[in-house]
């Protein structure tokens, strides 16, 4: 292949710093320019449809999509956490990062949780039965202030693979610098169902009937109960056409894919920090309460209700911090968050931290009572109990970390799964004294709707049951 001087000079130095590896298994992890693109909407050119895919989308700021397995670590147990950070600090340790690029476009391992460390044995599946996925992908496409950068990782053993990895490379640079410019822009197209079930009300408002009683009689402080909505499409769909309506729609938010297969994902537009944690500054995202439809904000910052499920959150974010050291700095009084039709409670949460692991601190403060409730041990019991399914990464733990110990990982709500032409749309509502079975009806079906609208999920010939 007759390669362009830079890729000469590429190869020559993969091969010299490959020569001087400390283990012999290393991981070469080469990166390059291309011509400005999005990563979301070229996500398919560096990953077929079989493979694995993620994106992580906070553009017009940073968006991060990957694909195909470099190295990968699956997993369930109480340990998981742990086994994660140390899967990831091998990782590192191994990577050999051949060329100079931006701190933005740094390598990254990915992560998904499932929100309690084992699933359900009625509801696993060969695809769904572990409770942590770490992966260092084959390919990383990364996009900020207008440049982006290609990254291929691959396991070279022997000078020939340093060579075939640097082909590649430069094979797939060409493909994309090729291509149309690709902007993904499907604001007006509409994705069809032919049913969609309503039959999660009942067992809802039952689950709603107990989880007050709980609140009112002082066994707990707070219970987060979620649903989930089904609903039947017309076709199976590319979550990444979902993911770009979401960009539209969720513009606070960071919108995420994680993809297993070609028939089976789970997409999302989180608004809320578990943590970002860049160069030893913490900031974390305390989300609760929901104004009711028509309240364009000023009702729920006077709700009693609602800041008292808010200050449970902060303060319970605040005491882990505290456990572990840190000592976080916030505003007394929540402020209004939009989330197009949805307006919530909102407080920023902010720390230095030395010397933590981003997974150490992920673990300390997954679940927040934003997502389970308070005491969070009794209210996980109950949510085993009340919920009739599994929320597997319902509400979990996504996100990163980078070869600087730089990580980002969002709780996965605002969410979906989709598998072959099936959807599942969920969402909760936190219960504390003052909640009725009423009004929490009213504000997860408010949730279902926004979501479905923002979706473009056009129902037609449709009956109620599927």
């Amino acid at each position: 292949m007759n390669l362009e001087p830079v890729f000469s000079e590429l190869l020559v130095s993969s091969l010299q710093k490959w020569s001087e590896r400390k283990v012999d298994e290393c991981i070469l992890s080469i990166s390059v320019p291309v011509s400005q693109t999005d990563p979301l909407a070229t996500l398919p050119l560096i990953a077929e449809k079989h493979q694995f895919r993620f994106l992580w989308d906070l553009s017009p700021r940073l968006c991060l999509s990957a694909g195909g397995h470099c190295q990968s670590l699956d997993l369930s147990g109480p340990k998981r956490f742990e086994n994660a950070q140390r899967f990831s600090d091998e990782i590192f340790t191994r990577l050999i990062d051949i060329s100079p690029s931006p701190v933005f476009s740094a390598s990254r391992v990915l992560f998904s949780f499932s929100f309690f460390d084992q699933i359900k044995s009625n509801e696993q599946s060969i695809d769904d039965k572990f409770s942590l996925q770490a992966v260092l992908p084959k390919w990383q496409l990364t996009a900020k202030d207008g440049l982006t950068w290609l990254r291929l990782n691959s396991v070279a053993q022997n000078p020939s693979d340093v060579r075939e990895a640097i082909e590649r490379l430069w094979s797939t640079r060409e493909k994309i610098n090729k291509s149309p410019v690709r902007i993904v822009n499907d604001e007006n197209e509409n994705f069809l169902v032919d049913n969609f079930s309503d039959d999660w009300q009942s067992q809802y408002r039952d689950a709603l009937t107990k989880g007050i009683e709980l609140i009112n009689s002082g066994d707990l402080d707070k219970l987060v109960l979620a649903t989930r909505q089904r609903l039947l499409l017309r076709k199976p769909l590319d979550p990444l056409h979902l993911l770009a309506r979401l960009r539209v729609q969720q513009t606070n938010s960071c919108r995420f894919l994680w993809q297993k297969n070609h028939d089976e994902s789970f997409f999302g537009a989180s608004p809320e920090r578990l943590i970002s944690l860049n160069q030893n500054q913490l900031l974390i995202d305390a989300l609760a309460g929901t104004a009711k439809k028509g309240d364009d904000g000023r009702e729920l910052l006077a709700s009693s209700k609602d800041l008292r499920e808010h200050h449970f959150v902060v303060n319970s974010i605040v005491e882990q911090l505290f456990r572990r050291g840190i000592k976080a700095s916030y505003s007394s009084q929540p402020k209004l968050m939009t989330q197009d039709h949805l307006i919530h409670l909102h407080t920023l949460i902010q720390a230095s931290v030395e010397e933590k692991s981003p997974l150490d601190l992920v673990e300390a403060l997954h679940p927040t009572p934003a997502v389970a409730g308070l005491p969070l041990s009794k209210s996980l019991s109950w949510l085993r109990a009340l919920e009739p399914f599994d929320r597997k990464t319902y509400a979990s733990p996504i996100g990163w970390i980078d070869k600087n110990q730089n990580s980002e990982f969002r709780v996965a709500i605002r969410y979906g799964q989709v598998r072959a032409n099936e959807l599942k749309l969920f969402a909760g509502a936190g219960l504390v004294k003052g909640s009725t079975v009423e009004g929490e009806m009213q504000e997860v079906a408010l949730k279902f709707e926004v979501l479905r609208n923002q979706l473009n999920l056009d129902r037609v010939n449709c009956s109620n049951d599927l």
